[in-house]
């Protein structure tokens, strides 16, 4: 299985469908710094808590130059399902194909979705922290997130 990128290698590139209607291509987001964060499925307890404390925080993100992408397996129809019940404030990214969740080394394979995980990719598209969660149903607090961002000085 492959493992997260590690930090000082360039990010593999990608383009995924997202729940505003576009498709969202990394290498587009340079100039931007990027938290991709793999989640396990749409409408689960830990997912649920997971997608809307990024709606809390999302100002904070923004404003630190960070655009933040949760990717999960599940359909586009799912995912904007779970975006409006929830009011999600993040756009979701549908890796339906699984091949960025194969590519990020994130994927279960025997579960067929992906474990969480999270990636922070700086302005010029090099990774800069990977996190792989040991079991899908923990995750890190948002307060973390925003200190790796400022650990690693890639506020704005």
């Amino acid at each position: 299985m492959a493992s997260l990128p590690a930090p000082g290698t360039p990010a593999p590139d990608f383009t995924l469908p997202s729940t505003a209607g576009i498709d969202v291509a990394l290498s587009k987001l340079r100039g931007r710094n990027v938290l991709l964060a793999f989640f396990p499925l749409a409408f689960t307890k830990v997912c649920t808590q997971e997608m809307c404390a990024f709606t809390d925080d999302y100002d904070r993100f923004r404003d630190g130059n960070t655009v933040v992408l949760p990717i999960s397996v599940d359909s586009i129809p799912t995912l904007k399902e779970f975006k409006a019940k929830e009011r999600i404030a993040v756009d979701l990214l549908s890796d339906f194909k699984r091949e960025v969740s194969r590519k990020y080394g994130t994927l279960i394979e025997d579960k067929f979705f992906s474990n969480r995980a999270y990636v922070l990719i700086d302005t010029n598209g090099i990774v800069r922290w990977a996190f792989s969660e040991e079991t899908p149903g923990t995750r890190r607090e948002n307060q973390e997130l925003l200190a790796q961002l400022e650990a690693h000085r890639l506020s704005a």
